[in-house]
C-alpha cells in the first residue's frame, strides 16, 4: 500500500529524474551508521528514483565488492529495525559504488567519478510520473501525468568530511562534477560550522566562491527530530498556546540535553570544540529559535522554508552576547583519563548551563537556561516550559504550589506532558503534581516516524529548507557566542568538577533556580515512569 509521503514524493519532478548521491567522506564513521542508513530506508520506502546510484568517495582503496562488505552490517542492523526484507537491502548495495583519491582535492580522481557519473546517466532512463489516483494529498509541485519531462539529471554531494577539507572538497566538486542540463546539485554540509565567528565568516565566504545558498543545506539532525518538527504544529495549531506563550505566563525556559558518557575515544575533537560549540551553539540553540520565534506567514509549501529562517535570525538578532557570569562549566571526573585528549591539564568543559535572554516585546525579561553536558546520570533532551506561580495558591492550600511546566521530550521516547497540581490522594489537601501527557510511542504506535537523517535527507531532495541552517543564521549564532567562548579560553577558566552518572555540578541547581527557574524535586519522571514523592 502507498504511503501518504511516497504518494506525494513520486509525483515530484525530481523523483522521475535520475539521481546520483555522492557521500564524501564514505569510509567514515558518520557515513557508515547515519548516512546510508538513512538512503537504505528512502530506498526501501520508494521515496528515492528508480534511476539511483549512491557512490562513495574517500582516501583509502577498495573495490566496489570491499566497500559493500564493509556496509553491510551497518545496513543490516537497519534493515532489522525498519523491517527491510533481504531482496530490499541486496538492491540497495547493487546501488552503492566506490571511488578513491588521494585527497579531498584530487581533480583526477573527481574527473574519474564524474566520468562514472555520466556514464550512468547517459544509460538511465527517465521514469514516466506515475498516475496517482486522487488520495487526498498534494504535491507542492504536481505534474500533469499526461507528459514525460525533459531529461535533467540531479545530484547530491554529503559531505562527512571533517570541516578543514570542507572548501577542498567544494572547489573540485566544482571544477569537476556539477550537474548540467537543468539538473539540481545540492550539497549537504555537516556540522562545525567554523570554530568561532572568524573562523565561519571565513569558511562560508570560500564555500560562496564556488556555491549560493540554493546549493548549500547544512546539516543540524536536531531540526529532523519528530518533536522539533511538531514545535511548528504546536505553537500554531492550537489556539491556547499562544494566550500562554509570552513573558506575561512564562516564567522561565530549560532546554536541556545530557549524555550518560563521556568522551569515550572522541576526546581529540571533543577536547578542541567542548560542550558549549558541541551541543549549545548549534542544537539548543537551534531549538530556542523555534520556541521563541513569531509566527511565519507560511510553515509548508514553496515559501515556507525562507518564512521560518527568516523568523528564527530575527530571534537571534535579539540575543545579547553572553558574560561569563552568566553560566556555569564543568569538567567530570577523569576526563583526562581518556588518551585521545592529549592536554593533561585541558579545562575544556564538558558541561555548561548557561542563561540568556531574548529582547523582544514577547520575551523580553524571560531568562532562557540552556544546559547540556556528559558523563551524567541519564540521557535525555526536553525543553521546559516553566510558567509564572499560580496566584494566591500557597495562601489558598497552606501549602506551596509547584509550578506548572510543559515538558517537550525530544529522546528518548518522545513525549509531550504537562506538570500539573492535582489533590494528593486520600485524607490530604496538600498539592502534587501530576501530568497530561502524549506519550508518542504509546499514542502512535503504529505510525512510522522516520529518524532525523532520513527525513532530512528527504528535504534536501524535495528542495525543502526549513530543516537547515542559513547563513546569515550561522553568522547571529556565532556573534552570541564567540566572545564567550574566547574569553573561557584566553584565561583557562577551570571548571568545576563532578562526578560520573551525577546531575552535573552540585551548584548548578542554586544557580539556576536563581536565574528563574525552579525544580520541583518532589516530582520525578524518569525512564517512561512518573514517580511523584509525597510528604504525606
Amino acid at each position: 500500500m502507498t504511503s501518504p509521503i511516497t504518494a506525494v514524493v513520486s509525483n515530484e519532478d525530481w523523483h522521475y529524474s535520475p539521481l546520483t548521491v555522492v557521500v564524501i567522506g564514505a569510509s567514515g564513521d558518520l557515513a557508515k551508521k547515519k548516512t546510508y542508513p538513512s538512503l537504505l530506508s528512502l530506498y526501501a520506502g520508494g521515496l528515492l528514483p528508480k534511476e539511483v546510484q549512491v557512490r562513495g568517495y574517500a582516501r583509502s582503496a577498495k573495490t566496489n565488492e570491499q566497500f559493500r562488505d564493509g556496509l553491510r552490517p551497518y545496513l543490516e542492523k537497519t534493515a532489522v529495525e525498519k523491517g527491510v526484507g533481504t531482496e530490499v537491502l541486496e538492491g540497495f548495495l547493487e546501488k552503492c559504488f566506490y571511488a578513491y583519491g588521494g585527497s579531498y582535492d584530487d581533480l583526477e580522481a573527481f574527473e574519474r567519478l564524474e566520468g562514472e557519473i555520466r556514464g550512468f546517466e547517459a544509460q538511465a532512463s527517465i521514469a514516466d510520473p506515475p498516475i496517482l489516483f486522487n488520495l487526498g494529498f498534494e504535491s507542492s509541485n504536481p505534474k500533469p501525468t499526461s507528459s514525460p519531462t525533459p531529461k535533467c539529471c540531479n545530484r547530491l554531494f554529503y559531505f562527512a568530511i571533517p570541516a578543514n577539507v570542507f572548501v577542498s572538497a567544494g572547489n573540485a566538486i566544482k571544477s569537476k562534477c556539477m550537474s548540467t542540463g537543468g539538473g539540481f546539485t545540492r550539497i549537504i554540509v555537516e556540522k562545525p560550522f567554523g570554530h568561532d565567528l572568524d573562523s565561519c565568516n571565513e569558511l562560508t565566504q570560500a564555500l560562496a566562491k564556488n556555491f549560493d545558498e540554493s546549493h548549500l543545506y547544512r546539516i543540524d539532525h536536531y531540526l529532523g527530530k519528530e518533536m522539533v518538527q511538531n514545535l511548528m504544529i504546536m505553537r500554531f495549531g492550537n489556539v491556547w498556546f499562544e494566550r500562554l506563550w509570552s513573558r506575561t505566563d512564562v516564567a522561565a525556559v530549560l532546554l536541556t540535553f545530557k549524555e550518560p558518557f563521556g568522551t569515550d575515544g572522541r576526546g581529540g575533537y571533543f577536547d578542541k570544540y567542548g560542550i558549549i560549540r558541541d551541543i549549545l551553539q548549534n542544537h539548543l540553540l537551534q531549538v530556542l529559535t523555534l520556541v521563541c520565534m513569531e509566527p511565519p506567514g507560511k510553515v509548508d509549501g514553496e515559501d515556507g522554508g525562507e518564512d521560518i529562517r527568516n523568523c528564527k535570525v530575527n530571534v537571534l538578532k535579539c540575543i545579547p552576547e553572553i558574560k561569563v557570569e552568566d553560566c556555569v562549566l564543568g569538567q567530570y571526573e577523569g576526563y583526562h583519563d581518556d588518551p585521545t585528549v592529549t592536554d593533561k591539564s585541558s579545562t575544556t568543559p564538558t558541561f555548561a548551563a548557561i542563561r540568556m535572554f531574548v529582547n523582544t516585546p514577547r520575551w523580553h525579561g524571560v531568562p532562557f537556561i540552556l544546559k547540556a553536558g556528559k558523563a551524567l546520570d541519564e540521557r535525555k533532551a526536553e525543553v521546559r516550559i516553566q510558567f509564572k506561580d499560580a496566584p494566591a495558591a500557597e495562601f489558598m492550600f497552606s501549602s506551596p504550589c509547584p509550578r506548572n511546566e510543559l515538558v517537550i521530550r525530544l529522546q528518548p521516547r518522545e513525549a509531550i506532558y504537562m506538570k500539573t497540581n492535582v489533590k494528593t490522594p486520600g485524607f490530604s489537601s496538600q498539592p502534587i503534581q501530576s501530568e497530561l501527557e502524549v506519550d508518542y510511542i504509546s499514542r502512535f504506535n503504529n505510525e512510522h516516524a522516520p529518524d532525523a537523517y532520513t527525513r532530512l535527507i528527504l528535504d534536501v531532495l524535495r528542495g525543502r529548507t526549513a530543516g537547515f541552517v542559513r547563513n546569515d543564521e550561522l553568522v547571529e549564532s556565532w556573534k552570541i557566542f564567540t566572545p564567550l567562548l574566547h574569553k573561557i579560553e584566553k584565561d583557562r577558566i577551570p571548571p568545576l568538577r563532578y562526578e560520573k552518572g551525577t546531575r552535573g555540578p552540585s551548584v548548578q541547581d542554586e544557580v539556576v533556580e536563581k536565574w528563574g527557574y525552579v525544580r520541583n524535586a518532589e516530582y520525578v519522571y524518569y525512564n517512561g515512569k512518573v514517580l511523584p514523592k509525597s510528604k504525606i
